[in-house]
């Protein structure tokens, strides 16, 4: 693919792959900047299932004009494969940062009021993402958050952060990252599922503020809030159990945010924050302390 020509886009390097695309770096030789293509691999070129995936998240992401979200461009064909133009963004995933340890409670405040601002942004136009984790947030200078991989997320048939919608079953896929994902009842990937999810029962916009949690709680803890060596183990863990206390795993996070975690990860809907905006409210409270001295943080 180095070097060959794609519509009007010159392939440069790859920038890596997963289970529902090949990314490149090219050129746009139209406006002369540098883009990602990403392909639906040949494998799944023929498949309905993955072919409508791929078409969801460039029509759920493209909707969206949010600094928080990968911006999308341009959808093509490369012959029988489908590709999606996309920003080229430089940096790191969660996943590759939380590798290195925890991260400092300003950084995770930051990054945590970036993402619920994006989560309010989809939700207010009727988008679920539906697998908020990690691998599917991308880390630029100074923190800078770009949310990633629209492919499982659900337009609900109005916008209202509180649509509900259902979901039909199929089988479970495993991505190269070793992060199970399952296209169908439980859609997502099932460390960062909410209960609901997890049961296959009608999802809202709430289940993306419980995947939110889990990954508030691995950036201050290093450790998957539900984890498991098995996929058993990890939904009777979503379902039944809570997670470590987050004080056990690093002291220096003040008890104000871990209570906010635990809020975002309650099991019942109910009594998580019930809008994105909320969330994001009272980080951005425990961020002013910070700064005005009245909480203390690592």
């Amino acid at each position: 693919m180095i070097g060959r020509t794609v519509s009007h886009y010159r392939i440069l390097s790859p920038l890596g792959s997963g289970g529902m695309g090949v990314v490149y770096l090219a050129e746009d030789s139209r406006l002369g900047r540098q883009v990602a293509l990403k392909f639906l691999p040949a494998s799944f070129s023929q498949e309905t299932k993955a072919l409508e995936r791929f078409r969801v998240e460039a029509r759920a992401a493209s909707s969206l004009s949010h600094p928080a979200i990968c911006a999308i461009y341009d959808i093509g064909q490369d012959g029988d494969t489908p590709f999606i133009v996309m920003e080229a963004l430089k940096g790191e995933t969660l996943r590759e940062r939380i590798a290195k340890g925890p991260l400092k409670v300003a950084d995770v405040l930051d990054i945590g009021i970036q993402l619920a601002d994006a989560l309010e942004a989809a939700h207010e136009q009727g988008i679920v993402h539906r697998d908020i984790n990690p691998a599917n947030i991308f880390l630029g200078d100074r923190n800078r958050v770009k949310v990633l991989d629209f492919g499982l997320a659900k337009l609900t048939s109005s916008p209202s952060s509180l649509s509900s919608a259902a979901d039909t079953t199929s089988p479970i896929d495993h991505t190269q990252n070793n992060q199970i994902t399952q296209p169908g009842t439980a859609l997502g990937t099932v460390s960062y599922m909410s209960p609901e999810q997890a049961r296959g029962e009608s999802i809202d916009s709430r289940t993306d503020l419980f995947s939110l949690g889990a990954v508030l709680y691995e950036m201050v803890t290093g450790t998957q809030a539900f984890g498991g060596s098995t996929t058993a183990v990890v939904y009777d863990s979503i379902l039944n159990r809570a997670p470590r206390s987050i004080a056990h795993l690093n002291p220096f996070v003040p008890s104000r945010l871990e209570s906010v975690i635990a809020t975002a990860l309650e099991k019942e809907r109910d009594l998580r924050y019930q809008h994105a905006s909320a969330l994001q409210a009272v980080l951005r409270r425990i961020r002013r302390g910070l700064a005005t001295g009245s909480l203390a943080a690592s």
